[in-house]
């Protein structure tokens, strides 16, 4: 008995599904740039600063939770527990270090050292994305799409989630939301740092993955609906401290939902983990003294040469035994040497990239340009959602602010859920979802531009939905074509496009043409003064702008959905490009 409780406990330890709940759990502390906007007010008060400071520290910010260089090559080099260490630390002092300062336990700082104090913090986002994505990717190697986007979803919902955390602890001090978003997400991430590593996942194959996965979704599905429900409760009624603290409870139970899959498969379930079938000869069985990184060559580089011209139009079945035979073949030739294995210049696509020879590839850039051309459009509108909300003649802005979170979780499940099925299901690029999602925001952009009545409320649900799958399908679709070896660098570098993306469309084209129409207006109330003399004005006297009307945004918002179809066509290039690899990569799976 107690020999079967300590391998049940082993097992437990080592699932792939108890990896993935960790990676969940600690996702949900990486959203802690979306509260931004609840601690911007009390710096602003506290350190005196006008809305051009805070907006630098937004820029921080974005920066903060981009750029991840550092996290991909300390998650290659450190164990990931270590990584996710760093991370923890980095969030801990920067805005621990913030909290002093707008408290004054500290000395008071400069802007441009509050910058950095905000972009470290922020920065300790990116190790908690690389540890868990690089984990579970590589522990469920078959089911990329849903992985990604549930951890992707559960990022975005982060922000939600410690929102109503500190709406229960209920402090009169708004600062302490800044001590909050220090020390909390520290807590969890060591606490589950050890859990959140790679144990062989692909060698955990069981049949009830499809009914686990369909479990995680509902979950998902029943937390987002549960969050959005709250807040609008909480919104329209005023609730007492003990009904928000009910509410927060349960908000915890459904977290902890999850971990009935591996503890029912460890301690309640008989059976046995069914291995995937090798399709390939054992590596111990070739030639002992052959790497085997260069005996795999083979798979991408002389099958594709050698295999008759008619095989990819034979049914599905025979033409996976066809490409079996030919494998088998060349490996054992290989073994005896009768085949000298060709260096090649460099991989393949599906085979392992470093980020330098990824670099060289169009396919990487297209998926690059794509992004920022998307990604970035629904960044301008996230950025700027209070403003045209407020526009239209919207009070209660933040609705907006917390439907669009809820939307773009959403888009992050679905994302994922529907690219797998085009993948896997039917061996055809994942890309063709992204170019699907960018036309669903370009459609988004164009009712946020007419400012119809209700608009806003369908203009926020598709581009929630477009800019949230986005964060689903690109890291698998990366995965798939660059390999797993170097996917932390890989995708750390392709997140550059969204503060990229943010800076031209909101800092730049956004913002220039409110400021142009608000002069305008200010002009028209004054008509002595043209709309450059109102900018000039308000240069100086240092105060904002304000527009109302359709017009504020209809310019900016056209500009976005153009961009979101040229997103569009750079996605089907990329689709058209990568066919014979999905065909490579899933065509065998299908019968």
């Amino acid at each position: 008995m107690m020999g079967d409780l300590g391998d049940n406990l082993r097992g437990f330890i080592n699932n792939r599904w108890l990896v993935f709940v960790a990676a969940m759990w600690i996702q949900s502390c990486a959203g802690i740039g979306y509260l931004f906007g609840s601690i911007s007010p009390v710096i602003k008060i506290s350190l005196n600063y006008n809305q051009r400071q805070i907006a630098r520290l937004g820029v921080a910010k974005d920066l903060g939770d981009s750029v991840g260089f550092l996290a991909g090559s300390l998650c290659e080099l450190l164990p990931l527990w270590g990584a996710l260490l760093v991370g923890a630390l980095q969030n801990f002092v920067g805005y621990g270090w913030v909290w002093l300062v707008v408290t004054g336990r500290s000395p008071s700082l400069p802007l441009w050292a509050i910058c950095i104090l905000i972009f470290i913090g922020t920065n300790g986002e990116t190790y908690f994305n690389t540890a868990a994505l690089v984990s579970c990717v590589q522990n469920f190697p078959k089911s990329r799409g849903p992985v990604v986007g549930i951890l992707k979803g559960f990022a975005g919902l982060g922000g939600a989630i410690l929102t109503q955390i500190y709406a229960m602890i209920h402090s009169p001090d708004h600062a302490n939301l800044i001590f909050m978003v220090a020390v909390g997400p520290a807590m969890v991430i060591i606490s589950l740092m050890f859990f959140v590593r790679p144990v062989g996942g692909h060698r955990q194959v069981r049949a009830s993955d499809g009914l686990s996965f369909t479990f995680i979704y509902s979950v998902c599905l029943l937390l987002a609906a549960y969050l959005m429900g709250v807040m609008l409760v909480e919104d329209l009624v005023e609730l007492s401290h003990r009904v928000i603290t009910i509410f927060t409870a349960v908000l915890f139970i459904l977290l902890l939902v999850p971990i009935i899959i591996p503890l029912s498969q460890n301690f309640f379930s008989d059976t046995q983990v069914e291995l995937e079938e090798a399709l390939l000869p054992e590596p111990q069985k070739l030639e002992a003294g052959r790497p085997q990184q260069e005996i795999q060559e083979v798979i991408f580089s002389e099958v594709e040469e050698e295999k008759p011209v008619d095989v990819d139009s034979l049914p599905a079945l025979e033409r996976r035994k066809r490409i079996a035979h030919l494998q088998a073949k060349l490996f054992q030739a290989a073994a005896d040497g009768a085949v000298r294995i060709k260096r090649r210049r460099g991989p393949r696509r599906g085979e392992d990239f470093t980020l330098m020879q990824a670099l060289i590839k169009a396919d990487l850039w297209l998926i690059f340009f794509s992004l920022l051309l998307g990604s970035g459009s629904g960044l301008t509108v996230i950025d700027n959602l209070g403003q045209m909300s407020q526009s239209l003649g919207y009070d209660n802005t933040h609705i907006f602010v917390s439907m669009i979170s809820i939307w773009n979780f959403l888009g992050r499940i679905g994302g994922g859920y529907f690219s797998e099925i085009i993948a896997r299901g039917h061996a055809f690029p994942r890309p063709v979802a992204m170019g699907v999602a960018q036309l669903i925001m370009a459609v988004g952009h164009i009712f946020l531009a007419m400012g119809w009545p209700g608009a806003m409320y369908i203009g926020t649900l598709l581009i929630g939905l477009g800019y949230g799958a986005h964060w689903a399908i690109v890291p698998a679709t990366a995965s798939e074509l660059f390999g797993l070896k170097k996917f932390g660098a890989l995708y750390n570098f392709l997140t550059l496009a969204n503060p990229a993306g943010s800076l031209i469309f909101s800092g730049v084209i956004a913002s220039s043409i409110y400021d142009y129409e608000a002069g305008k207006q200010a002009g028209a109330h004054h008509p002595g003064q043209n709309s450059w003399a109102a900018f000039s004005s308000w240069l100086m006297l240092n105060e904002p702008l304000k527009c109302t009307g359709s017009i504020c945004f209809f310019l900016t918002s056209m500009i976005m959905s153009g961009l979101c179809i040229i997103a569009f066509f750079f996605s089907m290039v990329l689709v058209y490009r990568t066919k014979t690899v999905y065909a490579s990569l899933y065509g065998k799976s299908r019968t």
